[in-house]
């Protein structure tokens, strides 16, 4: 039975991925890497440490710094990335969420932010949807990052729920093997092959529908 629901943040609530981005390949420059055209689904989703290592992985530079080093690397992103937040209003919730954030409290589910971002609660606040969700998962507190299913895992328990009481929604594959990893309903939202294991697919939050989503979940439910 269906009783609450799981986002990830960036790219599903808001179109914050395309700052991280920004901020990730600024710092690819200055390390003299060339980033492939499909670094930004790869990117999508993963940790700050992990995305700093895959970007190493591009130039070959994985083994060529300190920790210490990696650490200022990715704080300088996140540093970048703060700046670029800022600039959030309501008005870059992305298309249908609002919507769809309505329809689900009208029904009664209850709803958690699964985010690898650590700055989750921020963005939240810039968006003004900082009350609409009864759990934000803390990054801090992982020990894996997607495609692990670690934190869709620990936002369903936050909700007190069991995975089969849980429908989830992502935008990257990494999220999407994650939430099939904690043996959820996964939506996914993007490209139809890249997100191919996700259970139901839409192009854009645009298309989100919950009465079809419910439905969709009924039908493999059953």
């Amino acid at each position: 039975m269906l009783k609450g629901l799981i986002f990830d943040l960036d790219g599903v609530i808001a179109d914050t991925a395309r700052f991280h981005l920004q901020a990730w390949n600024q710092l690819a420059q200055r390390l003299d890497i060339v980033l492939p055209p499909e670094a930004n689904d790869a990117l999508r989703g993963r940790s700050r440490m992990d995305s700093l290592n895959l970007i190493l992985s591009y130039g070959n530079k994985v083994d060529a710094y300190s920790d210490e080093e990696k650490a200022a690397f990715a704080q300088s992103k996140n540093d970048l990335y703060l700046q670029l937040i800022q600039t959030l209003t309501p008005a870059d919730i992305l298309p249908g969420i609002a919507q769809l954030l309505q329809d689900a409290k009208a029904l009664g589910l209850h709803m958690s932010i699964a985010s690898a971002s650590k700055n989750a609660p921020t963005i939240l606040k810039h968006l003004q949807l900082d009350t609409a969700f009864d759990t934000i998962v803390d990054p801090a507190k992982l020990h894996r990052g997607k495609p692990d299913p670690e934190i869709f895992t620990l936002a369903q328990q936050a909700l007190n729920l069991q995975a089969s009481d849980v429908i989830s929604f992502e935008d990257a594959s990494a999220g999407v093997q994650a939430i099939k990893a904690a043996n959820q309903f996964a939506v996914g939202i993007g490209d139809a092959q890249v997100l191919k294991q996700a259970d139901y697919i839409v192009a854009s939050t645009a298309d989100l529908q919950l009465s079809k989503i419910v439905a969709a979940f009924k039908e493999v439910s059953a």
